[in-house]
């Protein structure tokens, strides 16, 4: 994880000049042991934790956009007035105190209390909720129903076996042997008991009456709804190698999946990654990490061009080699015979087992078989409706008009599963709030991680700024002269930016 504990500044219940803090800037301090950033927008002061709840990113190096302060790690977004998490990854608040300025004094008194939820109300009001689907976007849904004050019935039936998991740590320090299995959970198992959430594990839906408003599951028990969040996610797409066993070749989409893929590495020498895509590479680096020797099998010439461009694929290409990873560019797998692989292009190479990473697929066929509207995708309105009243989708099924192209996109992020979660569950409650978030990922492989924001499927020009040698550029992806996705590298504050700037563009527009 990324850590910078740093100084800890000024002691802000003495007092600093209030010109020491900058106009719509931030001053880091503390107050006794507590980190606390302080941030002046006009003549209003507010004063904040200053570690990010995700992964403890500190807020002082964050942005101040309008009322709220970004962190620069992961871009989790928090309310300024109140510490709120409103934007994911992070789902706690941070603390926040009371401000005093008298002349040009400016302290920190003492710290306030979290503001209590309203509950909704209204003859609309849902009295019961089921979410389909216990990743990225159905926990954020359930999670923020409940911090909303909704105190109606909320079920979430999950076909996984564990709880809602921080899956990109699956294919990254979790897998590398880095992270312990306590950080992977997203709460605690007391959270869902606690907030009266019904977490169904092992579970499956196997039809929705969107007449009656009922999900039908698998053991046979039908739950009723007034309000109903598909969240069924994707999955990994199957490769079909003659002479290979099922035992051969893994994928990673869960945390027994993970835990399946270390014990494997466990007792091995070398393994093959099938797809030179986010997957893939970090699956690559994370068994570099643990010793194996690694081969990656896949398409095109370079990996992610298609997503970064030739230059950047060219860098990420040469990272890896750097660590030992050898790369078989343009080929496919087209036979196994035990532990030896055989190229399209008669290239030997053996190895333990297979990781297969090559893309993944929405899981549509429940919103299919229900009948409504799919394009590539669950469709759905700015506000993440369905064609169904009172069906939501959100996640990696969604497909939602774009407000910075026009142009209707799905998009495979775990951020963006998490928000549209959030947004469903506000719009569920009847807020009308219209999903515009840039969309932001992260990619960590080895000790580099790549920031970006924005969604560029086509560009037509790709413009550089700095070094990616030097691991110190910000790298802008653009269509008729207009910046539609940023990605950066060493240059956290530049991605934040990036991403104010996209927002403010798709409000001027």
């Amino acid at each position: 994880m990324d850590h910078d504990d740093g100084g800890n500044g000024p002691d802000l219940q003495s007092g600093v000049p209030v010109a020491t803090i900058p106009e719509s800037g931030l001053l880091a301090g503390h107050v006794g042991e507590a980190k606390v950033v302080l941030v002046r927008r006009g003549d209003e002061l507010f004063a904040v934790g200053g570690d990010c709840t995700h992964y403890g990113g500190q807020l002082k190096d964050g942005l101040v956009a309008g009322e709220t302060l970004r962190c620069p790690l992961h871009h989790a977004c928090f309310s300024l007035r109140t510490g709120e998490a409103i934007g994911a990854p992070a789902f706690d608040p941070i603390p926040c105190w009371r401000v005093e300025r008298v002349g040009d004094t400016v302290r920190v008194r003492e710290k306030l209390e979290q503001p209590k939820p309203v509950p909704p109300a209204g003859a609309d009001a849902p009295k019961a909720i089921v979410v389909i689907g216990g990743g990225a976007a159905g926990f954020a849904a359930a999670e923020m129903l409940r911090r909303e004050g909704y105190a109606g019935s909320l079920t979430i039936v999950s076909a996984d076996t564990a709880s809602p998991c921080d899956r990109p740590n699956l294919s990254k320090d979790y897998l590398a042997g880095d992270a312990p299995e306590e950080w992977i959970p997203l709460k605690p198992e007391d959270f869902y008991a606690e907030r009266g959430i019904e977490l169904l594990l092992d579970e499956r839906v196997t039809s929705i009456d969107t007449a009656a408003h009922t999900v039908q599951l698998e053991s046979g028990r039908q739950i009723a709804w007034d309000r109903l969040l598909l969240a069924t996610g994707a999955e990994p797409v199957r490769l079909d190698i003659p002479g290979a066993s099922a035992s051969q070749i893994h994928y990673l989409r869960s945390l027994a999946d993970s835990r399946a893929l270390i014990a494997k590495a466990e007792g091995a020498k070398r393994a093959i990654v099938v797809g030179a895509s986010f997957i893939g590479l970090e699956v690559a680096a994370s068994l570099r990490k643990r010793g194996l020797e690694v081969d990656v099998v896949a398409h095109g010439s370079l990996p992610m061009e298609h997503v970064f461009g030739a230059e950047v694929g060219a860098f990420v290409k040469a990272l890896h080699e750097s660590q030992g990873v050898r790369f078989h560019m343009g080929r496919s797998i087209a036979k196994l015979d035990g532990v030896r692989a055989t190229l399209d292009d008669g290239t030997m190479l053996e190895a333990d087992f297979i990781v297969a990473g090559v893309g993944v697929k929405p899981n549509v066929a429940l919103a299919e078989k229900a009948g409504l509207a799919l394009d590539r995708g669950v469709v759905v309105d700015a506000f993440l409706q369905t064609s169904a009243p009172g069906i939501y989708a959100a996640g990696d099924i969604a497909r939602w008009p774009d407000p910075h192209t026009g142009e209707p996109i799905r998009v495979e992020h775990w951020v963006v599963a998490e928000r549209q979660g959030q947004h469903a569950a506000l719009n569920m409650l009847g807020r009308q709030k219209k999903f515009e978030d840039v969309p932001f990922f992260w990619s960590q492989h080895y000790d580099i991680s790549f920031r970006y924001v924005g969604h560029a499927e086509h560009w037509d020009a790709i413009a550089l700024d700095g070094s990616l040698a030097a691991q110190d550029c910000a790298v802008a992806y653009r269509r008729d002269g207009r910046t539609l996705a940023v990605l950066t590298l060493g240059r956290d504050a530049a991605s934040l930016e990036a991403e104010f700037a996209l927002e403010a563009e798709r409000r001027a527009g």
